[in-house]
Formats: C-alpha cells, structure tokens, sequence
C-alpha cells in the first residue's frame, strides 16, 4: 500500500486551489467519489487530506482528539475576525473558556428561554402579511440575531443595530470564501477586500461594544435576570457564586473580568464569536427547511400540523397524515399561542425535518484539525502540520451511508433507520470534546420558530434553482424569495 494517499494532480503555483475555489461541493464530492476515504490534495501552502469515512471522521473528533488542533492557514483574518473565542482558543485557554461559558448552555435555562425565542419571532411575524414575498434568509437572520443577544447578552439589539450586523456580513463572509490568490497577497496590503474587511470588523465591534456599555453595572444585579431565565436556578462557574446572579454570558464573562480571569480583549472574542456563529448556523437550517418544505408540501403539512399542536397546546401525532389537524389547535394556533420547550420536544417530525434539511445542507458543510504529530488514518500516514477536511457535504451525501442521498425523505430519521448508519454519517455540530456548544440552543430556537412561522403561513419558494457559494458557513449565492401565504 503507498504511504501517501490518492489524489487529484493541481497546478504548480495554486495546487488544487482553482479547482477548490471554483465550486468546493462538487470538488469535494469528486474527490470523495474517485479516490476513496483517504485524498490528498494542495490547497495553498500546505498538504490537505479530505477524510470521508466516519470512522476515521470519529476518530479525529472523539477518540484521538487529543493528537488535533484546530489548523493555522497561513493567513490571519480568522484571528483578525474571532481572535481567541471557543471556536478558535486551544488547550487550557479553550478549557477555561469553556467553563465558563457552560452555564449559560445548561439545559434548564435554554428551556426557559423558549419564552423569549417565541416573542421576538411573534414580533418579527407581526410584519408580515398574506401575500407578500420576502427574503427569508435575511428574515430569519434578523430574527436569530435579536434572540441570541437576548439569550446571550441580556440585552435588547436595535433594529439599526440589527441592520449593521447584517450589511457588515457580506464583506466578512467573502474574505472566507476560498480564493487561491489570497496567499499571495499579506493581509496588510491595503486591497479593497482588506480594507473592507477590516472596517466591517470596527463597525462590529461598535455594535458590541454598545451593548456591553449598556449592561455594564447589571451583570450583578439579580433583578435582572434572578437566579437564571424565569427563575430557573443555574450554578455559575467555579468562584461564580450560588447561581442567584445573571447566568447570561455577558454576565458570567463581566463577572469574570472582574475577578481578573477574562481581559477586555477575551471579552472581545467571546462576543464577536457568539455573535456571529450564534445566529448564523441557525438562520441557515432554517432557510434551508423552508426552502425544502415548500419543494414537498406533504412534509410541509405534517410539519404544520405538528406546529399547530405545539402552539395550540395539544399534541399532534408523531404518525399524523395530511389534513390530520384538529380544529381546536387551528383555532389555538390563530389564536397566538405561546408553544414551550415541552411542546417542541414533542415535534418529532419536525426534528426529523431539520435533521434532513441540515444532512442536505449543512451549514457548517466541512471542519478541519491539523495532526499535532504523525499519524496513521486509513493505512496512509498524516503528517504533521498538515490540513484535515471533516467534510459534513460529503458524508452526509454518500450513498455508502444513505439510500437516494440526494433524496429529501425525513423518515430516515425514524430511530430504526438511523441506528443502521455509522455514528458519524450525520456531524452538523461537530462531535467529540469541541461539539458545538450551542445545539440544544439552536434546535430549540429552529424548532421553535418552525411551530409559529409554520402554524400560521406556508411558504412558496419563488426563487431560481438553489446555488451555494462556501465561505465560513454554506450560504445560499442568491436571495431567497418567498410568498407569504396565510394558512
């Protein structure tokens, strides 16, 4: 067997970069399909290994973790960007920071919060009207955005505020987009890109930094949020006290600072970081989920029979058919009903739908770990200081693990259909000691706002053929339109 795995040849200068840069899925995807678990190819300066197995993809992310790190490119705007946040920080400064962010995901005050989660979007909701069309990417970004600096920061965001977040997007986004010429070109050098990037950088930190000044003084102050979300009582960090305080991060990190255990700069971080993949993974599933139930209006009518149950209180049935909805919980539903934490976790068929949408279109669609030394993955060796790509697109299309891959059929998440595929045939979140700490958060969120979009209004697609672009997430290379339709 060679020691060095199989791969596609690349140009002299850029590698496979091109050929990356031009469309990463259906790259990704050839590689995967011409030459095994195990491909090398260049992307830039460094030796890349796509890995497409989930054994191997379990192995980096759980059983071996400790021999990983997240990778260094050569190019300094994720720090720029992220700094040394959870997504970025290494060994005891990812610990520390880890821990104390705990709290604030524990899952009795992220069920509290289905309150909060329900209101911003029955606000968002009251814009809208029967026959209107409307982006719902940027919708449901701007919705996600109000509830994670609600749920996170303690604080309210301003629609303007929520408008500058959106507009300094694009310029972030597209400096992750894969470019090969990028690592030509220092992120000194004053091109438009740079200067762009580095001006939506100052404008978001400004956002943040008026949030923080306006909660600074009530991170101690139990009447501000006592002992956690609706009285749930959560206890704090080590040295954090009895949990009667604030649990939001915001809180838990100023408290920290002022015992001397975050700086300014750490605070920083945290805040663009939860900021940015907080809302975003979120309000990708769920443009991805309407964008597939208005391609399949059974699904659709399932989904809404359970949100109409969820909001009107009831139950609907795990196995309901089309045009299975009880008139009482229709009626609940236009009532304006208030669905719980309770509700959502008895929407199986909608998390079945999520599941699916995010096997399809994964928002994070690949992660990457750097060996810390030489290793040995699928009978070829690794080395050391060289890329990994955990490809989710990948996986989770191949009909190695799925049947009809390319097929939206949610039934494959019936519990005796999924116990049949590997562990790591489905990794949106990641998996092993780096998990996404913000699951439960944002499936209750998604499941959420699907039982009060979903009870009230079907959603018709109007848009062109669905295309991607890649950059730190997947993102829709397009608006996505749809036509509001009362139910």
């Amino acid at each position: 067997m060679s020691v060095t795995p199989p791969g596609p040849i690349g140009d002299p200068v850029f590698g496979n970069g091109r050929q990356y840069a031009d469309d990463p899925f259906s790259f990704m995807r050839a590689c995967a399909d011409s030459y095994g678990d195990v491909v090398r190819f260049d992307l830039g300066p460094r030796e890349t290994y796509l890995l497409t197995n989930p054994a191997d993809v379990e192995r980096v992310l759980v059983a071996d973790a400790e021999r990983y790190r997240k990778p260094q490119f050569g190019d300094d705007a994720m720090d720029t960007l992220l700094g040394n946040g959870l997504l970025m920080s290494e060994g005891e400064a990812w610990q520390r920071q880890r821990r104390l962010a705990n709290p604030s995901f524990h899952n009795q005050r992220i069920g509290a919060l289905a309150g909060t989660m329900v209101d911003h979007t029955e606000s968002q909701l009251a814009d809208w009207s029967d026959g209107d069309v409307v982006d719902v990417q940027l919708e449901v970004a701007r919705l996600t955005v109000k509830i994670i600096v609600s749920a996170m920061f303690g604080a309210d965001i301003t629609d303007e505020e929520v408008k500058t977040v959106q507009e300094k997007l694009e310029p972030l986004g597209a400096r992750f987009e894969p470019d090969p010429r990028r690592f030509l070109i220092p992120n000194w050098v004053p091109t438009r890109e740079n200067r762009e990037f580095d001006a939506a950088i100052d404008t978001l930190e400004s956002v943040i930094d008026g949030i923080v000044e306006r909660r600074r003084g009530t991170e101690r102050d139990p009447s501000v949020d006592p002992a956690g979300p609706e009285g749930v009582a959560v206890r704090g960090p080590a040295g954090d006290g009895d949990g009667d305080l604030p649990m939001d991060l915001l809180s838990v990190l100023l408290r920290a600072r002022d015992r001397g255990e975050q700086t300014d700069e750490n605070l920083r971080d945290e805040l663009v970081t939860m900021l940015l993949a907080g809302h975003d993974t979120t309000a990708l599933a769920l443009t991805y989920t309407f964008y597939l139930l208005s391609n399949h209006p059974e699904a659709r009518e399932r989904v809404a029979a359970e949100a109409e149950a969820a909001v009107g209180g009831g139950r609907a049935s795990d196995d309901a058919t089309d045009g299975g909805r009880a008139a009482d919980d229709a009626t609940a539903a236009a009532s304006g009903g208030a669905p719980t934490a309770a509700d959502a976790r008895e929407m199986k068929y909608t998390e079945r739908v999520l599941n699916e949408s995010m096997r399809l279109y994964p928002p994070v669609y690949t992660l990457f770990r750097e060996p810390k030394l030489d290793v040995k993955i699928g009978g070829y060796r690794i080395p050391e200081g060289s890329a990994l790509m955990l490809s989710q697109w990948v996986v989770h299309r191949s009909p190695r693990w799925y049947d009809d891959p390319e097929t939206f059929d949610p039934s494959r998440w019936k519990p005796e259909r999924r116990s049949q595929r590997p562990r790591f045939a489905y990794f949106p979140f990641g998996g092993g000691p780096r998990h996404c700490i913000g699951k439960a958060f944002s499936l209750l969120e998604a499941k959420l706002i699907l039982a009060k979009v979903c009870s009230q209004y079907d959603l018709e697609y109007e848009g062109p053929e669905l295309s991607l672009r890649g950059s730190l997430t997947m993102h829709p290379d397009h608006p996505v339109p749809m036509r509001i339709r009362e139910r």
